[in-house]
Parts: C-alpha cells; structure tokens; sequence
C-alpha cells in the first residue's frame, strides 16, 4: 500500500506536466477553409521508352538522364476543410528545373547530349488524409493530381517536349503548429501520365543529325518528386 501511495505521488505532477503541454493554435482545424503559400524544391526526371531501332545515320541510340538539377518551386494554397480527418487543397505555382538528357550508341562512340530546361506552372489538386493531433503535430498522407504546363521557351534540338502534361500524385507529411502559423514539410511523388514527345517534328525532315534522338523512342514520361515546406 506505501508503494502504491508513493508511485500515485510522483506521478500525478508528471502526468499534469504531460499533459499541460501549450496547445498552439488549438481551432486552426476547425476553420472551414483557409488560405497559405509554400516554397520547395523539385527534382525533375524523365522516363524512356527506347525502341532499339537504327534511325537515319544507321546506328541504335538509347537515351537516359545522367544528372539533373534541383529546381526551385513556389506557390499558393487554398484549402477546404471537408470533415475531421479530410481536406481538399488547391496549390497552383511555378516549378523551374533542369536535366541533362544524353543519348549513347553501342555501335557509335559519338554521344548526344541535350540540356533541358523548364519552366512548368502547375496546377495540383490533392486530398489531405490527416491522423490524429498529437500536442504540435499532425501527421498526414495525400492523394491527388496534378496538370502542369511548360511555359518556357522551345528550341529545335534532339528532343522537343509538349507543353502539356498530367500526373497522378502521393505525398506524406506533418503539420507543426508553431505559435503564429502552421508548418507543413512535405514530399511529393509525382507520376506523369501521358508521352510528352513531339514525335513529328516536319522542321527536322532534311535533317538527319538532328532528327535521330526522336526517331529513337517510342515514348517520354516525366516524373518529379518535390519537397515542400507550407505556411499556413
């Protein structure tokens, strides 16, 4: 019984302590929709098809992308709250990345090499999947999609992409409620759906050295992955 009355001493106060956590921001959830904005950073990658096939110069070429660099994404958020655990959110912004697609020969010691750069506004609509609130923090899953336009200037080069494209997305995250705003850091998965190849390219028909890097696939797909960090 002495040891019973003890434990029921010390833990009262840590249990209190516990439990007197400050709740920041304690009716952010409950409001029913509520606007924000994000900054990140992408990695942008694409996806070949390689049909295997000799182009015009007689010789079979495989593309891939070597090295790619991290671009710099902003934008703006609106989200509606629609029950407890569910939200809708609209964030539309500008996405700027680069990557370096290179095409090499196993019959040719010649390599093509092409620097892609691209300027997408985006236009992503997800479903926020949210856990329960634990004291700051609420983790969260989303599911949505996302249609994405290159508003950046075309060149005639191996390889010329539509400006249009649509993706299936997944993303993971955390709420942070800090005093005056919510933190939410996330990553993104972004599976584009649709061949974003120019495959007729009539401006290249007496072109032969040009025309060869098309005339090698079947298909692109792009694919990106974004880290976002929002302030709600």
């Amino acid at each position: 019984m002495l040891v019973t009355l003890v434990a029921c001493i010390f833990c009262v106060p840590v249990h209190a302590k516990f439990n007197d956590k400050i709740l920041n921001r304690p009716y952010a959830d409950q409001k029913r929709w509520h606007l924000g904005f994000s900054v990140g950073f992408s990695m942008q990658d694409l996806v070949f098809t390689n049909n295997g096939q000799p182009t015009a110069d007689g010789n079979e070429w495989y593309a891939s992308v070597p090295s790619w660099g991290p671009g710099i994404d902003v934008s703006v958020l609106a989200d509606l709250r629609l029950a407890q655990h569910f939200n809708l959110r609209f964030w539309p912004g500008m996405s700027f990345g680069s990557k370096t697609v290179e095409f090499m020969s196993p019959t040719s010691e010649e390599r093509l090499r092409q620097d892609v750069k691209s300027v997408y506004v985006t236009l992503p609509l997800d479903l926020k999947i949210s856990g329960n609130r634990y004291h700051n923090s609420r983790p969260y899953v989303t599911v949505g999609a996302m249609g994405a336009f290159d508003v950046g200037k075309k060149r005639n080069e191996y390889l010329k992409f539509k400006t249009a494209d649509a993706y299936l997305t997944v993303g993971i995250g955390c709420d942070f409620y800090l005093p005056y705003f919510k933190l939410n850091p996330e990553i993104k998965f972004c599976f584009g759906l649709t061949d974003i190849l120019q495959h007729d390219r009539p401006e290249l028909a007496d072109d032969i050295q040009t025309i060869r890097g098309t005339q090698a696939l079947d298909k692109v797909k792009s694919r990106m992955v974004m880290i976002t960090f929002f302030f709600e």
